[in-house]
């Protein structure tokens, strides 16, 4: 039977009610729909609409279905696929077990209110899982960096090598990126953990039900406190689907960093058996799969970010079945971004560094030049000038085939007196690693440093 039969004396078409059908997808809604509904059922009871047996067997009802839906491949039986929504298909099943009493549980409810409740309890469960994967991606950052604390990689600006920096420094830039994606996700939590139920179609409910009472039933904060924004509120979805965008974008990064650093004109690490793949035409082909289907997954998550705010941008208060639409954007999302998180993962725990090539590249093509400029500054040589003068040595070394630190001191100081012995120390990879020792720097020290407090913010 149809939520809304009354109204109507013709037959849907039917290929209007697959159109309009939502089961197929909205089903995963159903164990948070169900304790919802549980709890519904309470606060009518509570308010004297129920009587204590209607609550009892009503309850009895919805747990018997709690238990059925759980069973694998129950809710793909063929005699359910006609049910129009997660809803009806709830109170189907109820009325099938209990008989007529199933009909009173949607007293003082609709449709409307019952989805944004189940869509909030079902998110809210989600978000919890994911900051679960999202932390394990960056423990495996922190075992990658531990593995490797000391070992250097040239660091890059425009793509063209600048200075050098550890590799552990490099992985710890992207478990500050994924720490702020928890931090978003928390927050977002924070902001939808608000109760709509008891809000009705769009203006409220005639029945004393107490939403207080049921938003601590549910482990909500609060309650909304507009009935009108309740049941056409979809922000809470926007801002997860835009902070899962960040996220994607985050891992789409580093992806696209791994796989240059595993090509052979870089070869700074490689990747393992176990995240790779093979052509199928070229034999010796070891193809970096698993970190390009992340970075392309990512546009799917694009994406749905955008759908969403396109959705929602021209919808009239309250309720409009536009809002149906949300729910493929917001499971795709979260199926997207968990798995992607796992891949990453995976990936950082099957990577090998090639210390040695990454140590020679770190050094080489003038990464130091910066560190010869401050040698000069602090030998008294304002840092314009200074600038320039390792411009003009650089121009020279290049035009001898040479690096900065196979130049000889004579060499230099015919372009400053202020050389001096402590010159090639003071340039070597070692200092320049060593030198950059403020909070935040890559020294050996305050990335190790970083570590520890890392770990300890897990």
């Amino acid at each position: 039977m149809n939520l809304w039969g009354g109204r109507f004396t013709g037959e849907t078409d039917k290929h209007f009610a697959v159109f309009n059908a939502s089961f197929r997808f909205d089903r995963r809604l159903i164990f948070a729909d169900l304790r919802a509904c549980a709890v519904h059922a309470q606060a009518l009871g509570r308010a004297g609409v129920l009587l204590d047996s209607e609550v009892a067997t009503i309850t009895d009802g919805l747990q018997q279905i709690t238990a059925n839906a759980a069973e694998p491949g129950y809710l793909d039986r063929a005699e359910f696929a006609g049910a129009e929504d997660v809803h009806s298909f709830i109170e189907s099943r109820l009325v099938e077990l209990i008989g007529p009493t199933g009909y009173k549980l949607h007293t003082g409810r609709s449709r409307n209110d019952q989805v944004a409740v189940a869509t909030r309890l079902f998110l809210r469960d989600e978000l919890e899982r994911l900051d679960v994967v999202i932390r394990d991606t960056q423990l495996a950052l922190i075992e990658l960096a531990e593995r490797y604390a000391d070992d250097p990689l040239p660091g890059y600006t425009h793509l063209q090598k600048a200075q050098p920096i550890l590799f552990a420094h490099f992985l710890l830039a992207y478990f500050q990126m994924l720490q702020r994606d928890r931090e978003r996700l928390a927050d977002c939590r924070q902001r939808m953990n608000v109760l709509p139920l008891g809000s009705g179609a769009l203006a409220g409910t005639n029945f004393p039900v107490d939403r207080e009472w049921m938003a601590a039933q549910l482990g909500f904060a609060g309650v909304t406190r507009n009935s009108l924004d309740a049941v056409s509120d979809r922000d809470y979805i926007i801002e997860f689907a835009s902070a899962a965008a960040l996220t994607m974008m985050h891992l789409s990064r580093l992806a696209e960093d791994l796989i240059i650093y595993s090509t052979q004109e870089f070869g700074f690490i490689k990747l393992g058996d176990a995240i790779s793949t093979g052509s199928s035409l070229m034999p010796q082909k070891k193809n970096p799969d698993s970190l390009e289907l992340i970075r392309g997954k990512s546009a799917r998550v694009f994406g749905h970010a955008s759908a969403l705010l396109t959705l929602a941008k021209g919808l009239p208060l309250a309720y409009n079945k536009d809002l149906q639409e949300d729910k493929e954007a917001l499971f795709d999302t979260i199926d997207t971004l968990s798995d992607s998180l796992r891949v990453t993962a995976t990936v950082l725990r099957n990577i090998e560094l090639n210390r040695n090539r990454a140590r020679a590249a770190a050094i080489s093509d003038y990464t130091n030049a910066t560190d010869l400029a401050d040698y000069l500054v602090r030998k008294g040589l304002e840092f314009r000038k200074a600038h320039e003068v390792i411009g003009r040595i650089v121009v020279f070394a290049i035009e001898q085939g040479r690096q900065l630190h196979e130049l000889t001191l004579v060499e230099c100081q015919q372009f400053s007196s202020l050389f001096s012995d402590d010159l090639f120390e003071a340039i070597s990879l070692e200092q320049s690693l060593a030198g950059k020792n403020a909070i935040g720097g890559t020294s050996s020290e305050q990335v190790r440093a970083e570590i520890n407090k890392a770990k300890a913010l897990l």
